[in-house]
């Protein structure tokens, strides 16, 4: 589930916080990068219990409408979103379950949230459809989740809050873990019930090195990439510029010299892109033709052993 944007992401906070602490001590900042991406697949599990938890206080409601209903001898309510196929399947799931009991977390302690939530789902259209239509099958209830994912739980700023309370390390990771949420709704197969797979924390262990020997690499030879911004630019004044845009130029430097597989090109692409989230707003255009300087001079050099697009 940690790809490279992730990685990126958590490389250029942790190398900025690098520099900005007084320890400098490398390994202890290479464990907390390493900790920072663990607690992004905790949230990936903590987003998908979710749709678990919203489910069971959907049958608290329908247990306590069940008994006005006979009480009053009025018509019982509908059962459908309760049993709604993909969400038992997920509820039931053995790798979510293991996953949730070895953190010990749960969303029972979340009751107000999660009567907020229900209700904000129980009043939308997406919900009205569902419960009317005449369909009744697998794939129809995992649509459902799928749209209630994207409407009412990808961007819910007391989703956001209560995220940020939990841990500090999930404040910018949301954005990317959502799209893995969503990956998991969509690949979940019916004839899998509790076994079906979750993504794994990592794809594989290279992605793993990736991010310890990009952040190695930025802060072992940080003065070497710095030697290699001024050469590119010799009337540069470091001084005028936003620290952050250094860090990430540093790092972009760092991806270019240590990983002959990754395009000039797409490292160059990345960095501006996290420079648009991370810096001023005229650093992404500045960034852009440095390190396309920057790289121009490294090929030429015969330092950098990679083809430039022309």
């Amino acid at each position: 589930m940690i790809n490279r944007e992730l990685i990126r992401i958590k490389v250029v906070q942790l190398s900025y916080a690098y520099y900005q602490n007084g320890s400098k001590n490398i390994d202890t900042a290479e464990k907390e990068l390493m900790f920072s991406l663990s607690k992004a697949y905790d949230m990936y599990n903590y987003l998908l219990a979710l749709i678990v938890g919203i489910t069971r206080e959907a049958r608290r409601h329908v247990e306590v409408a069940e008994a006005r209903a006979k009480r009053e001898g009025t018509a019982l309510p509908s059962t459908k979103f309760i049993y709604n196929r993909f969400a038992l399947q997920l509820e039931q799931n053995k790798m979510l379950n293991d996953f949730m009991e070895s953190q010990k977390k749960s969303w029972d302690d979340q009751p107000e949230f999660l009567k907020k939530i229900y209700l904000q789902i129980a009043d939308s259209e997406i919900y009205k459809e569902y419960m009317d239509s005449a369909d009744d099958d697998y794939q129809t209830d995992r649509e459902l989740w799928r749209k209630l994912y994207r409407t009412l739980i990808q961007d819910n700023a007391d989703l956001d809050a209560l995220l940020e309370e939990q841990s500090l390390y999930w404040n910018d990771d949301k954005e990317v873990v959502d799209t893995f949420v969503l990956k998991t709704i969509k690949r979940f197969d019916e004839k899998n019930s509790a076994s079906q797979e979750l993504l794994p924390e990592y794809d594989s262990e290279e992605d793993k090195d990736y991010a310890r020997k990009l952040f190695r690499a930025t802060i072992l030879n940080g003065e070497e990439y710095q030697h290699y911004m001024s050469e590119a630019s010799r009337n540069w004044d470091f001084s005028r510029l936003a620290y952050m845009d250094i860090v990430i130029m540093q790092i972009a430097i760092a991806e270019m010299m240590t990983f002959p597989s990754i395009p000039i090109s797409v490292t160059i692409n990345e960095y501006v892109e996290l420079a648009k989230l991370y810096s001023t707003p005229r650093s992404a255009g500045y960034i852009n033709g440095m390190l396309d300087a920057i790289a121009h001079h490294l090929v030429e050099t015969g330092r950098l052993m990679k083809q430039m697009r022309k």
